[in-house]
């Protein structure tokens, strides 16, 4: 598994979580590394949550025929795409999932969450909480989360 950081703090923490290749992206051309790291090759799905900042970048991490999952915007929103740009990389393929597509039928929200539930009491996925603020907080929780001073979950504790 290959990941993008932002910090040597937070490239531990990947690797403790099973990230082989954590990048800091910041002092580290993360497509020219991962190029490197797969032979040339490119990687064949991309989990990209930053958004605005990394989404060309990411695609130029796939292989012919890659996947990008784009779920998140911590950086600002993805300009609109020519998706003509998909055919140039090598036929890539591109989705936006949400939580509320998958789960806008109850039993698709049941079962979601049972899965969800099984795979972390199985230890299969670990949650680590790394900052909690108390509810009356919310709006410093969001300006550390969006100047990504933190790691793991954020729990607000009313």
């Amino acid at each position: 598994m290959i990941g993008t950081v932002g910090s040597a703090e937070k490239a531990e923490v990947a690797k403790q979580n099973g990230c082989q290749h954590p990048i800091l992206y910041g002092e580290t051309n993360f497509v020219e590394a991962v190029k490197t790291l797969t032979d040339g090759r490119g990687v064949d799905v991309v989990y990209d949550g930053v958004g605005k900042a990394t989404f060309m970048q990411s695609l130029d991490c796939l292989r012919p025929m890659g996947t990008m999952v784009s779920f998140g915007q911590a950086s600002g929103s993805v300009a609109p795409l020519d998706i003509g740009v998909l055919s140039a990389k090598g036929s890539l393929f591109l989705t936006r999932p949400s939580l509320m597509a998958y789960t806008a039928k109850r039993e698709d929200l049941l079962a979601h969450a049972r899965d969800l539930f099984t795979v972390v009491e199985n230890g299969a996925v670990n949650i680590t909480i790394g900052q909690t603020y108390p509810l009356a907080e919310a709006a410093r929780a969001h300006r550390d989360l969006e100047a990504r001073k933190t790691k793991g979950s954020t729990v607000l504790i009313p």
